[in-house]
């Protein structure tokens, strides 16, 4: 190899980032060589995002940086004024940044938007930026392309965002792409397109990847080289195999340890014996569309006609992509939103009440919602906010109250003092920790758990996850635990059901429905799950093709046909 080609096309020497006083990126060195993936990994807080944003001049006003260059191609990106910052920002460097709606102009169509990138950086005519932005959409397989040219940002799916952030950041055809967690809040399936796309774009274009992620998995799937950070610190640096095969930090073990890994979890016990604690019966919810004079009155069919039970002290597990009911159906069993049909806990028929009525049932059934933070009212402290349901339930002696929970985030892993501090004083796992204590504060024997660990870094998911498997083993707990993760899913749970758009297409113990799918869905969901081992590769290319999907939107008064079941196994029935 020659000295020219082995010379980076992207070097960071001994970058150090702060703010004040604090070093949140502490001498920080690596190299990116030309038409190669280097992944930076790491937990939250780790400086990842930080280091990308140095890269591309963008790092708040309040940073400072008080040592270390950004040599691209001989430059020095750090001593570069902002205007020749501004013409390489995009040209040679792109960036697709961590959330696709905070980074779209609202306000602009996305034709508008593709085009304005063109001719910032290029001389052409609006006809051909106009081109170059159909071209770059079809090279990102956006569908309709002359149609979502003409589309806000708002009018599209997660997905599809992604892909014209992605179109955006690669129609002047950068030499170097950052990817900032570009897949961490889609669903599993879109996740893997969208890691098949930047595969295909990076062997078209010969562009060279930079990409962050906690996600070990996608780790594996993308990276030729890995850089590990921790608190700002690099823990380790070395090709993807070596990392994978013979880790040598002792963090980068402990969080390759903590990955989930579809197909490893030990069998879970039945809980077939056990009694029915929710019955749930051909639940359906239908949101109203507003019409205008002259339409026709409509509904979206958010749910339709699903049916499952739950036992004591057991898991189900509610699986599928965003907008295939997961969520509303378990607002609907916490008579959160109106819906047809019967929900049963422990033999009460739950349609129908309301207000004084349905008080002491939210005893018996709790939720633990995605995010924690919004969960959480800032303005009080712990101590209110898991106090607060013993309060509306009759517990009016504040000394009994803050005794009880004292216990209850002692029971979580956190100090009893705690109760006297604010939500924004903890971290994410700590306070997805508070809203899991303040479920529990009444006993229940239910709890809703909604994309409950989603959010949380890797190593924290596992210390959650473990929390809810021993509060079950405890108190015999009932979870209905909805989740895109199949992984997550395959670790706690007893039984899975699948949905898609609206409808459980199967369902059945947890071995069964993932080791032995029957459904076309089912099989496409798994076949989505990336996998933290660099010798087992998964060609995602069969998932770029999309998948017929009904239109949820029907005329008022439209009944959909009765889902027919066949069943595979004793407890497995998936839909015919």
């Amino acid at each position: 190899m020659t000295a020219e080609t082995s010379r980076p096309l992207l070097s960071v020497e001994h970058l150090s980032i702060e703010f004040g006083n604090r070093r949140v990126v502490n001498d920080l060195s690596f190299a990116l060589h030309s038409g190669k993936t280097l992944c930076i990994a790491g937990e939250s807080g780790s400086g990842k995002s930080l280091t990308s944003l140095a890269i591309m001049g963008l790092l708040p006003k309040i940073a400072r940086v008080p040592s270390g260059t950004l040599l691209f191609e001989g430059r020095d990106l750090l001593a570069l004024p902002e205007r020749q910052m501004q013409q390489l920002r995009g040209k040679e460097i792109g960036m697709i940044f961590q959330e696709p709606m905070t980074s779209l102009n609202p306000l602009m169509m996305v034709g508008q938007q593709l085009e304005e990138t063109v001719r910032r950086h290029e001389p052409v005519s609006r006809r051909q930026a106009r081109q170059r932005a159909k071209e770059m959409l079809d090279a990102v397989r956006v569908p309709h392309v002359d149609k979502r040219l003409v589309q806000y940002p708002h009018e599209l799916s997660g997905g599809m965002r992604q892909r014209v952030m992605i179109a955006m950041a690669m129609v002047c055809r950068p030499r170097v792409l950052i990817a900032d967690e570009p897949t961490t809040a889609l669903d599993v399936t879109i996740q893997a397109q969208i890691l098949e796309l930047m595969r295909e774009l990076q062997r078209e274009f010969d562009t060279t990847l930079l990409m962050i992620t906690h996600d070990m998995g996608v780790v594996a799937e993308m990276a030729d080289e890995v850089v590990v950070m921790n608190q700002g610190v690099m823990e380790e640096h070395a090709p993807v195999r070596d990392l994978f095969n013979a880790p040598q930090a002792a963090y980068t073990q402990k969080l390759l340890a903590a990955v989930p890994v579809l197909g490893t979890a030990p069998k879970p016990e039945s809980r077939a014996a056990q009694p029915v604690v929710l019955e749930v019966t051909d639940l359906t919810v239908r949101f109203p569309l507003r019409s205008g004079w002259f339409e026709e009155a409509r509904n979206v069919h958010a749910v339709e006609n699903v049916s499952f039970s739950l036992r004591q002290g057991e898991t189900l597990g509610i699986v599928g992509e965003s907008g295939c009911g997961k969520s509303t159906t378990g607002k609907a069993l916490m008579s959160m939103l109106a819906y047809d049909g019967s929900v049963k806990l422990l033999g009460r028929e739950l349609n129908g009440l309301k207000g004084e009525a349905l008080k002491p049932v939210r005893q018996d059934i709790q939720m633990i919602f995605q995010d924690p933070y919004a969960s959480l009212n800032p303005r009080k402290t712990i101590l209110d906010l898991v106090g607060e349901p013993l309060l509306i339930h009759g517990q009016t002696d504040f000394s009994q109250r803050k005794a009880r929970v004292a216990q209850l985030l002692e029971q979580v892993g956190l100090p009893g003092e705690a109760m006297e501090r604010y939500p924004h004083m903890f971290s994410g796992g700590q306070r997805q920790r508070i809203c899991i204590a303040r479920a529990l504060a009444l006993n229940p024997k239910v709890i809703i758990a909604d994309e409950s660990v989603s959010a949380l870094d890797v190593s924290v998911q596992a210390q959650v996850l473990d929390l809810l498997e021993r509060l079950q083993e405890e108190y015999q707990l009932s979870y209905v635990f909805i989740s895109h993760d199949m992984a997550v899913v395959e670790r706690i749970c007893h039984r899975v059901a699948v949905m898609f758009c609206g409808q459980i297409v199967e369902i059945g113990q947890r071995d069964q429905v993932l080791g032995n799918p029957q459904h076309p869905y089912t099989r496409r969901l798994l076949s989505a799950v990336p996998m933290p081992d660099v010798d087992h590769r998964r060609d995602f290319k069969a998932l770029l093709k999309e998948i017929e999907t009904p239109d949820p939107i029907k005329p008022r008064g439209y009944e959909a046909s009765v889902q027919n079941y066949r069943a595979v196994d004793l407890d497995h029935l998936v839909a015919v």
